[in-house]
């Protein structure tokens, strides 16, 4: 196991010590939150999927199983970590509450997540199980899991092969008594890791934020509160689950006020607006631009059930006025904006915002403890309200340093622990309120959708095609899922140009995910550069959307 004190940088006494004096933090790590909350709230409706629905009583007991069975039927042990590939199954959300009561650290990645993404992972975090669902769609993750030979393979809604253990074997090892009684002897640190999140990054593979037990019990709670949630609330989820938008602005925050998460199937908006009407939902926490966009151009929006509907919130980087009065003008669903990142911060527009605030901004801290500076880029000096810097934050649920990643947070955390996003923001005071817009980016990420990909990353297998010479990756605007990906090549002397269905069967055959893959390419003879002599792609995005806009005129590119 590796060691969390070198690893994950604690956060220092003096603010551990100024939550808990504050009550923001009370000592006590998730598991034993979500128990006591099971038990208040033990016959309501905990969690529904599209072939399971359990109350909060059922909800505790089988994620006792699960812990039990961990301990007692795998070599795995309380600080260990489990790599997830399932998707938005009951069996996900049992695993995970699970390996949090038993001590051992779920790594979140994604199913879709190719071969050379979880080997990085897994070796980055030294896990020691790899958690698979058999039947994910059209990908063989059982196969995946036995290619890389993590220690125990964990296998979901399918028997399991040699070698593996299945997910029921878990559940009905832990009902042994004495699997119960281990269980109840394992103590947690409510400071220590309770799962590593995937964040965005800045260039090559995703960085890894360590979550602990009380910052994310926080975290989920005063989100809660945010959205003022209660027993009576039903949280719909139409994104992975395993995210952690899913896990600290869905899952938790519904189960820890006793209330029902919905876990939607991911993609198709028709079960979605279904599942809004069957369930009642009355809260969607946190819907993508490009879902929401989905939702309105989908044929049945106009005749679903969304009576019941109370607060919808839209995450993402740039606020759209216009999709917000779309929503409320044809559908009749007033919006509100969001911004939160796998590092902590959360900023959102609460229901009593100003209308321009609403329409212009990603909303205000949702903590009295929460800390933004705005910067300016590249230095450590404040600007001026109303102009444009670095968003730098730090607070009870803001991580103090990533994982593993000793230089990354020398650069990335000022000397006093804030943590600079690379997030371009402009903070607005609104009748005595500071609210901030989101106006770009500085790191070298595409935002698809709810999925960053990270140009580093691509570009470094690009290159690894015979025919290519160097590879440069910009985002491309798209109306639906904000940006997409283009891919600028110089290629080879006298080698042709690939096509983007060529170069996707490359670069699975390396590895990468699907939803990574390049959906256009452009060659050039060179790339522009700066004045410093680096590849300039301010001027590649400028090129890619001139050429959009004239194709969209139908004068060609």
């Amino acid at each position: 196991m590796p060691d969390d004190a070198d690893s994950a940088p604690p956060f220092p006494p003096d603010r551990v010590a100024q939550y808990r004096r504050a009550g923001l933090w009370t000592g006590e790590p998730l598991g034993d939150v979500l128990r006591r909350a099971a038990r208040a709230h033990a016959e309501r409706p905990a969690l529904v999927t599209v072939e399971t629905r359990l109350t909060h009583a059922e909800l505790d007991a089988l994620t006792d199983d699960f812990a039990a069975g961990l301990l007692a039927a795998t070599p795995l042990r309380p600080g260990d970590r489990v790599v997830f590939q399932s998707g938005n199954e009951a069996e996900t959300v049992i695993a995970y509450y699970g390996c949090v009561k038993a001590g051992v650290v779920p790594v979140a990645t994604l199913p879709q997540h190719g071969e050379r993404e979880i080997a990085h992972l897994a070796a980055h975090t030294g896990a020691r199980g790899h958690l698979v669902q058999a039947d994910f769609r059209n990908r063989d993750l059982v196969a995946l899991g036995a290619r890389l030979g993590i220690d125990t393979l964990i296998v979901a809604r399918a028997a399991a092969p040699d070698g593996a253990i299945g997910f029921a074997d878990v559940l009905a090892a832990g009902r042994d008594p004495r699997a119960r009684t281990a269980l109840a002897a394992v103590e947690i640190d409510p400071l220590g890791l309770v799962a590593l999140q995937l964040s965005g990054g800045t260039t090559g593979l995703p960085k890894v934020a360590p979550r602990r037990h009380e910052e994310y019990v926080y975290n989920s709670r005063v989100w809660a509160e945010a959205l003022e949630l209660t027993a009576e609330s039903v949280i719909l989820h139409p994104l992975p689950i395993m995210h952690n938008a899913g896990i600290s602005a869905a899952l938790q925050p519904a189960h820890l006020v006793g209330g029902t998460c919905v876990v939607a199937p991911v993609g198709d908006p028709g079960p979605t607006l279904e599942l809004i009407a069957k369930e009642q939902v009355t809260v969607l926490p946190v819907v993508p631009p490009a879902v929401a966009i989905r939702l309105l151009e989908h044929p049945q929006a106009r005749h679903a059930d969304l009576s019941s509907l109370r607060r919808f919130v839209i995450g993402g980087q740039r606020p759209s006025a216009e999709l917000i009065e779309r929503l409320e003008r044809e559908l009749g669903i007033r919006a509100l904006q969001m911004f939160g990142m796998a590092e902590g911060m959360f900023l959102y527009v609460p229901p009593d915002a100003p209308e321009w605030a609403r329409l212009h901004t990603v909303g205000a801290t949702i903590s009295p403890a929460d800390e933004v500076r705005v910067l300016e880029v590249g230095g450590d000096e404040e600007v001026p309200d109303g102009t444009l810097g670095e968003l730098s934050c730090r607070g009870p649920y803001t991580i103090p340093g990533y994982y593993r990643a000793a230089q990354h947070n020398a650069a990335t955390f000022t000397a006093d622990g804030f943590y600079r996003t690379g997030d371009l923001v402009t903070r607005h005071v609104v009748d005595g309120r500071a609210y901030y817009a989101i106006d770009g980016r500085i790191k070298d990420v595409i935002n698809r959708g709810a999925e960053k990909i990270h140009a580093e990353e691509v570009e470094e297998l690009l290159v690894r095609h015979p025919d290519v010479r160097s590879a440069a990756l910009v985002g491309m605007p798209d109306p639906v899922l904000g940006e997409r990906i283009c891919a600028y090549l110089v290629l080879a002397d006298g080698a042709a140009a690939p096509t983007v269905a060529s170069m996707a069967e490359f670069l699975l055959g390396e590895g990468l995910a699907k939803f990574k893959l390049p959906e256009r390419i452009e060659v050039v003879p060179a790339f522009p550069l700066t004045d410093v002599g680096k590849v300039s792609k301010k001027d590649l995005r400028a090129d890619i959307q001139l050429k959009l806009a004239k194709e969209k005129e139908g004068i060609g590119a």
